[in-house]
């Protein structure tokens, strides 16, 4: 597998292990709204289970909503990413 180096990554796309579930809720909401550029569902229902799953109410609210506009394939991609997530940090 390639190794990347840290420099190679930019400051944007770096996520402090210690983000609240608040912060990962709002992540979710850049993502659903295409504030962060285009819309990615995958990615806003991934932060909405990282934030639920560290506690934010709103986020349970968020990811339920989404998923209903979402493939079960795609529901099931945003489960592994954030797992995956979850397990690194």
């Amino acid at each position: 597998m390639a190794r990347m180096e840290m420099s190679a990554i930019p400051a944007s796309l770096v996520v402090p292990a210690e983000v609240s579930a608040e912060a990962c809720c709002e992540l979710g909401l850049l993502h659903a709204s295409g504030r962060a550029g285009a819309v990615d569902l995958v990615k806003a229902q991934t932060w909405f289970n990282i934030a639920f799953a560290r506690g934010s109410a709103r986020a349970a609210a968020h990811r339920r909503e989404l998923a209903l506009e979402m493939s079960r394939d795609e529901v099931a991609a945003a489960l592994r990413e954030a797992r995956s997530y979850l397990t690194r940090h």
